[in-house]
């Protein structure tokens, strides 16, 4: 860092407002949600305040610096080896106790801290009064008061920060002091190594070394460029303290029990309640959302109402656009064909390429801008990691991870989202198994094609209907979501569910305007970007097989013919499979592929009078079985491009990718092979 810039940590627990405060104070609209979404990776924004450059570093939320997740170990190696010249610890006031613990453990590794304490709207709410001074008093640190949502009390946060960079750090006594016998072993282990480290809290890596610490201690070696760590008289000392029966496991726990013990001292001297009970309101939706009796069904009542608010949504404005981006299509055509291009051109560029990227944003841009925001209001009223609570028995029972179902929901909009989601799993294996089987649910490409088929085929009664069937459909989806996870489980990826920490954040107003604007710009135009570059280059295969004639037939028509045989065994045809072939870079553009090539035209048509497109279909063969069989292998198939690509980058494995691909598309094979045969039968 250059003269007068600096290096500020901004920690916390999840669920304390960190990135809100992260937004106000560098004018960035970042986020980095507890959920699906989230990144192990620090994001940083840049702001000055006086004659300070200061670069804001937002590490994930955790609970403890013990590296035992993935967020933690980034959190520890942020605070204890990045050189920050300050740190910014926010707390949540409304549960301050939890909050200490992590707190404790910053300022042992980090003198120059701030305390923030923020939402003290809603403990005022609750009832709820901090003594921030004595507060101050007891931590030895800076306390600020904040609300962040608007604005309150940052800017006493910004001079706050600015003097404590600028004032020196006092040596303070240790705030939680352990049981004699270690609190000895790491004074002396602390007098050996404070003379040979510059960079690193003395104190801090005595502690680590002693508790045996094996990968902050080659860490540390690495980082402060030496061996002091490994002398043999911290060898004598760590042997002193096994000898009066102190184990490894002993000594963190004795840590950690002397943190709880002091975080609960400092909160109930400055912690006081005007309400008997300040989290009835919470207990009570509680008692609704998490009951046995009432919690699943309402997550399916809530679940089908947003898919129906999506499925009526988006219809009026994906054919508006459609219609618009479709005319624009034939305006380019018209532009093309009076500056006399080639026909080529015009097919390649216009009816190929063109009408695919049309076709895919005007199918998938409307739901999921109606999708994304809604479940971003979920997540921001708090109800999202209790459907990780409601869902955690199924997926145990799979062994596989509870938080499996915030991921698995993602999917519901994008599967490349749900794939993404799957690091806030810590299990590796679990992460794999969650990877692995997010496509068994269907993302919002594919939503189209079976409501489709559902309103053509099964359903005549309405839109109400339409969403109560598509519901059924999604159920069928998340059973088969557990069934492979526990098969994988039983197999490839053997083991036990993990234990692992869900917080019940409390329930909060959702912030309506900064909801859509993150909904939009970090998963809506995310996702419809990746979709468009893996479709670009499917318009123009598309239209080359569906152009270039061999003999009186086209490629498209021959390859149909030679699918075929094997497609009739599933219950479909040739067009149908050489459809979700061809539609491997986007699920949106299956439908047209059949309806070109059955129209025998050389481009994507739209049609969107569903008594015509039932007609169409069932000159060409189509029958109760067809859709049935095209409604399951719609539900169940390979993954599109763009998820391919997230699962090469998140796994880092072709085997995982392929595996991932072939999966769905075996379950999907044998399931329309079985509902073929029994059709047969009767």
């Amino acid at each position: 860092m250059e003269k007068n810039e600096y290096l500020v940590a901004l920690a916390g627990n999840p669920n304390v407002g960190k990135s809100t405060v992260f937004n106000a104070l560098t004018g960035m609209n970042q986020h980095t949600g507890n959920w699906a979404g989230k990144t192990v990776s620090s994001a940083e924004g840049y702001f000055e305040y006086k004659d300070m450059k200061i670069t804001l570093a937002d590490i994930p939320g955790t609970y403890s610096l013990r590296t035992n997740s993935a967020e933690e170990t980034t959190a520890s190696d942020f605070i204890c080896f990045s050189g920050a010249d300050a740190a910014i610890i926010v707390c949540d006031a409304t549960c301050l106790e939890r909050n200490l613990n992590l707190t404790l453990q910053i300022i042992e590794a980090m003198p120059k801290s701030i305390v923030c304490i923020n939402l003290l709207d809603e403990a005022e709410k609750k009832g709820i009064e901090i003594n921030l001074d004595l507060l101050s008093e007891l931590l030895g640190v800076r306390v600020i008061g904040v609300t962040a949502r608007s604005g309150k009390g940052l800017d006493e946060l910004l001079e706050c920060l600015y003097n404590c960079i600028k004032d020196g750090s006092d040596i303070k006594p240790p705030l939680v002091q352990l049981p004699d016998s270690i609190e000895k072993a790491v004074s002396e282990t602390q007098k050996i190594i404070e003379n040979n480290i510059h960079k690193l809290p003395p104190r801090l890596t005595a502690l680590r070394i002693i508790e045996g610490d094996t990968d902050f201690i080659e860490k540390a070696r690495h980082f402060e460029n030496t061996d002091i760590f490994n002398v043999p008289e911290i060898h004598d000392i760590k042997s002193d303290l096994h000898k009066q029966g102190f184990t490894k496991e002993k000594i963190t726990d004795e840590i950690i029990s002397a943190v709880i013990n002091k975080s609960a001292e400092i909160t109930d001297k400055t912690v006081s309640y005007s309400k008997s009970s300040p989290y009835i309101r919470d207990r009570k939706l509680d008692r609704i959302f998490l009951s046995k009796r009432f919690g699943i069904p309402v997550m399916i009542l809530l679940f089908g109402l947003i898919l129906w608010i999506t499925i009526i949504g988006a219809n009026y404005p994906s054919d508006l656009l459609g219609k618009i981006l479709f005319r624009f299509g034939d305006i380019l055509s018209d532009g093309l064909q009076k500056i006399h291009a080639p026909q080529w051109l015009d097919g390649v560029l216009i009816q190929g390429i063109y009408r695919v990227l049309a076709w895919v944003v005007s199918v998938m841009l409307p739901p999921m801008a109606i999708f994304f925001p809604m479940f971003t209001l979920l997540e921001d009223f708090g109800y999202l990691p209790r459907i990780a609570f409601n869902l955690d028995h199924g997926f145990r029972c799979a062994n596989a991870c509870g938080k499996q179902a915030i991921t698995m929901a993602m999917g519901f909009g994008c599967n490349a989202c749900g794939v993404t989601g799957c690091r806030i799993i810590d299990s590796p294996r679990e992460r794999l198994i969650a990877i692995l089987t997010n496509n068994f649910v269907p993302c919002n490409g594919r939503f189209p094609t079976i409501i489709m088929i559902i309103t053509m085929f099964f359903v005549t009664s309405g839109s109400i209907m339409s969403a109560v069937v598509l519901l059924g459909v999604i159920i069928i989806g998340v059973v088969m979501t557990l069934i492979m996870s526990k098969i994988l489980s039983c197999t490839v990826l053997k083991g036990v569910a993990s234990s692992f920490t869900l917080e019940l954040p409390p329930y909060r107003k959702p912030q309506f305007t900064k909801v859509i604007v993150r909904s939009i710009f970090d998963r809506t135009i995310f996702v419809l970007a990746r979709a468009c570059t893996a479709a670009a280059p499917c318009g123009l295969l598309i239209w080359i097989v569906a152009n270039v004639h061999i003999g009186q037939n086209t490629l498209l028509s021959l390859t149909a013919d030679f699918l075929d045989p094997f497609a009739s065994l599933m219950g479909l045809d040739g067009v149908i499979l050489l459809a979700f072939i061809l539609g491997f870079p986007a699920n949106e553009i299956v439908f047209p592929i059949i309806l070109m090539t059955y129209l025998a035209q050389g481009n994507l048509i739209e049609m969107s009078d569903t008594v015509q497109l039932h007609s169409l279909l069932t000159e060409n063969g189509w029958n109760i079985t067809t859709a049935l069989c095209m409604m399951i292998f719609t539900l169940f198939h390979f993954p599109c491009a763009t998820t391919c690509m997230t699962i090469k980058k998140e796994t880092g494995s072709i085997k995982w990718t392929a595996l991932s691909f072939i999966l769905p598309t075996v379950t999907g094979i044998i399931l329309c092979m079985i509902i073929n045969a029994v059709s047969m039968i009767f």
